[in-house]
């Protein structure tokens, strides 16, 4: 294992607001946003790659959604997740589900035994950057094991939001206490190669939510949700524009 020397103060600020994030919320409509379209193109996407005889590590499982969802169509998925209490209502849904507390960073798990590691929207939350946690997936992952990860992109929206916060003297965070950053290609691909990886798939996604963010127009009610019009302008961003107005980036590489 990795000697995990990155716990600070913003890295226990940001597992206590995962904590508070997840008190709040619910697995059946953490479950039923995952049939949302913009996920479910997203979840082909991978799908071809995860392997159907192996185990499949989520790393930051949260609520368990991804766990319960691939778990339901026959795949030895296991969750992991420093957040405690999200593990706990995990379990109270499900009590045969098999999750673990721990870090990223420090995986309870033998060298080259797991099959495919799932990483989706969590490498982004540390200050230190991705590269450690990478680094610790590529020493758990058999040879031949498979990365499948998702994390945001410094998308048109983006920049024009982290400049109206640079201009009226905020912090570029949304809430200092929750880190959350952005990868762009080079980035991506830069780290990726430094932990060991062979990148087979790098595609934009999520371009109806990327345009979520741009307020009311785009914005449905229920959870997170897009209005028609968001993923009829989404489709087209995805045709014409697909990097500039991507939302999620996701990278399926393999040790």
């Amino acid at each position: 294992m990795t000697e995990n020397n990155f716990q600070g103060e913003r890295y226990e600020s940001t597992r206590r607001a995962w904590e508070e994030i997840w008190n709040s919320a619910s697995i059946d409509v953490e479950l039923e946003a995952i049939e949302y379209p913009r996920a479910q193109e997203t979840v082909q996407a991978y799908l071809p790659y995860l392997p159907e005889d192996d185990v499949i590590l989520e790393a930051g499982s949260g609520l368990s959604a991804v766990v319960i969802w691939l778990r339901r169509r026959g795949y030895n998925v296991v969750g992991l997740d420093y957040a405690v209490n999200a593990l706990r209502v995990s379990r109270q849904y499900d009590p045969s589900l098999p999750l673990v507390a721990g870090d990223i960073h420090k995986l309870p798990h033998a060298d080259n035994s797991i099959g495919a590691y799932l990483s989706f929207g969590v490498l982004e939350h540390f200050e230190h950057g991705m590269l450690p946690g990478l680094q610790e997936a590529y020493r758990v992952l058999k040879p031949g094991g498979v990365l499948v990860l998702t994390i945001p992109y410094p998308n048109i929206i983006h920049k024009l939001l982290v400049l109206r916060r640079k201009i009226s003297g905020q912090s570029v965070l949304n809430d200092d206490e929750f880190y959350e950053s952005t990868y762009d290609r080079a980035a991506l691909e830069d780290n990726l190669r430094q932990a060991g990886f062979n990148i087979e798939l790098m595609m934009p996604t999520g371009h109806s939510y990327t345009l979520w963010g741009i307020g009311r127009p785009f914005r449905a009610e229920g959870y997170y949700r897009t209005t028609q019009l968001a993923e009829k302008c989404g489709a087209v961003l995805r045709r014409l524009f697909a990097w500039p107005f991507n939302f999620m980036t996701l990278v399926v590489a393999r040790k």
